[in-house]
């Protein structure tokens, strides 16, 4: 599985009607659009994906459809996360994981929990969890870091923990996870803008969602920087950069919706708040 989650992972958007419903027609199309353009694998129900803003029926059906339309061509990662642990638990030990590669779940949000309750946390969901897990660091959503410290020893400790997507955009926390992770343990960037420079420094590819819109020229950069063909990759890098920014400007997932919409690919629809 380790080796299967290296390279370009796509956080997915839901396409959404303009009357709030989840939008599978477009939902299809992205599918498609992502696994022809050299995406490695999908990452459903995450951030991105307005998870927060949906119901269980809605996320469930979201994922059904998922692993039918993949129908196993490329791996599926499930985002399964909250702030109640507990409730994370009884999610992952009632779910339906066929067609389901791995879970990614996110810290805690707004609880903003101490290094030990962030420990706490994961080593019930990985002794819960049939699947592999993969950790999700970003403090700018969820108000709290998790320690290199916390990170390594989570990935020293529980075998079904076999990555973390970092999004601190601390590039010395991100180095020193890199530096000290145990053998296999992968360290996936959560950040577009800084994909390249953490490839060239051990980093094991990316979670994208500039690869919602550019799947192919993400995927290309990522695999040129694992192979060290540093000029192939930083002039895909430079060329994506000012996009990348534009995507963000007026947040997350507004700006890569809208591309998508210019694309054709989904339209533009998002949910409150």
């Amino acid at each position: 599985m380790n080796n299967k989650l290296k390279g370009t992972g796509v956080a997915m958007v839901t396409p959404f009607h303009k009357y709030g419903t989840v939008d599978f027609n477009s939902l299809g199309r992205l599918i498609e659009h992502l696994i022809h353009n050299s995406t490695d694998y999908l990452v459903v129900l995450g951030t991105t994906g307005e998870t927060a803003t949906m119901s269980k029926d809605e996320r469930n059906a979201v994922k059904d459809f998922v692993v039918e339309t993949v129908d196993s061509r490329v791996p599926v990662v499930l985002g399964i996360g909250g702030n109640n642990t507990q409730e994370v638990i009884t999610v992952i030990t009632s779910s339906d994981f066929s067609g389901i590669d791995a879970i990614l779940s996110v810290t805690p949000y707004y609880n903003k929990p101490q290094q030990k309750g962030l420990y706490y946390h994961y080593r019930n969901i990985a002794t819960a969890s049939p699947l592999p897990v993969i950790l999700y660091n970003v403090p700018g959503r969820t108000g709290v870091n998790m320690s290199v410290e916390t990170t390594l020893r989570l990935a020293e400790e529980f075998n079904n923990i076999i990555a973390i997507k970092e999004a601190s955009g601390d590039m010395m926390q991100i180095m020193q996870i890199i530096n000290n992770r145990p053998e296999g343990f992968l360290v996936i960037s959560g950040d577009d803008a800084l994909t390249l420079p953490l490839v060239l420094m051990g980093a094991d590819g990316v979670i994208s969602v500039a690869a919602n819109a550019f799947p192919q020229e993400m995927s290309d950069m990522v695999k040129f920087g694992l192979k060290g063909k540093i000029k192939e990759a930083s002039k895909i890098h430079y060329a994506l950069l000012p996009l990348i920014e534009a995507l963000f400007l007026d947040g997350s997932p507004a700006g890569i919706k809208a591309t998508l919409e210019i694309l054709g690919i989904c339209p533009n629809n998002l949910r409150l708040p």
